[in-house]
């Protein structure tokens, strides 16, 4: 009797091939021709309309539900504070997902400008993006407080501040940290090389990014209301206009884009070893 032959079957992944894509023209002028160019502020402007009336009525929500002079016997506060970190990453992981083919999805200046620091994307288009992101933040909030103009004005109107017993220096560096962990999210998922090499691992980008955001908001939420968006910070602090939004206001520029230009350092200079090459190929074509 012939004794059965147990046959195991080895699956080798092999990564596919790579090149190093060429870092984007510095002002990138010759983008002003394109229609995909104009195509993808406009996507930028959307998205971050849609964030911002999403989120920001998703906090004033949760404040009418959660204030006891108006629901004294409510069992239930509203989403809380769990829900409202869910509001804004679930948003940029549905916005990511939506607008990635056509702008990159970025819908944050910090992000924009951590990937201008990294050569991902040209001066010129990096500055189109910011008005776009900070234009679309405005329409949103506007939206927003049009919609629910008492509520609006009764909790705030979703305006980052700095929260009762935290100082400045404290809130800023929860904005550098913040925007760190999502700018380096977005760094390592949308890393082509690392696509490239794992591409046996099925990895949906705007997931992570989502997550990122998801996160920060669950630490950062209590001591600003997490900004990591300097357009969602802005978009909130127009619309609202008091002084106290005002003046904090640059704690959620400054943090962010510190943040993000560490992040982008981090991946490009440490991670991906970016000096060393160039170092490198100086030295071999020497």
């Amino acid at each position: 009797m012939a004794k059965d032959v147990e046959v195991v079957e080895t699956v080798e992944y092999t990564a596919k091939d790579y090149t190093e894509p060429p870092p984007a023209a510095f002002f990138g002028l010759e983008e002003l021709i394109k229609w995909s160019f104009y195509r993808a502020a406009i996507a930028e402007f959307i998205a971050t309309l849609l964030f911002l009336y999403v989120t920001v009525l998703t906090v004033i929500g949760y404040k009418h539900q959660s204030d006891p002079n108006v629901f004294p016997d409510a069992e239930c506060g509203g989403v809380g504070v769990l829900g409202i970190a869910w509001a804004f990453g679930g948003m940029i992981f549905i916005l990511v997902y939506c607008t990635a083919g056509i702008s990159g999805g970025h819908i944050n200046p910090a992000v924009t400008f951590g990937l201008f620091v990294a050569r991902k994307v040209s001066l010129l288009r990096a500055l189109v993006y910011m008005v776009a992101q900070c234009l679309g933040a405005i329409c949103g909030a506007g939206l927003a407080k049009g919609f629910q103009k008492a509520l609006y004005n009764r909790y705030g109107g979703a305006a980052n501040e700095v929260a009762d017993g935290y100082s400045k220096g404290t809130a800023l560096g929860a904005e550098i940290i913040g925007t760190f962990v999502l700018v380096y999210t977005v760094f390592s998922a949308t890393d082509p090389k690392r696509n490239a090499r794992d591409s046996h691992v099925p990895v949906l980008a705007p997931l992570p990014i989502g997550f990122a955001v998801f996160m920060v908001h669950l630490a950062t939420i209590p001591i600003t209301g997490t900004g990591i968006n300097p357009a969602r910070s802005f978009g909130a602090a127009v619309i609202y206009n008091k002084s106290k939004a005002w003046d904090d206001q640059w704690i959620f520029w400054v943090g962010p884009i510190l943040g993000a230009v560490a992040a982008a350092i981090y991946h490009q200079v440490i991670l991906r070893a970016a000096a060393i090459k160039a170092l490198g190929s100086f030295r071999s074509n020497a």
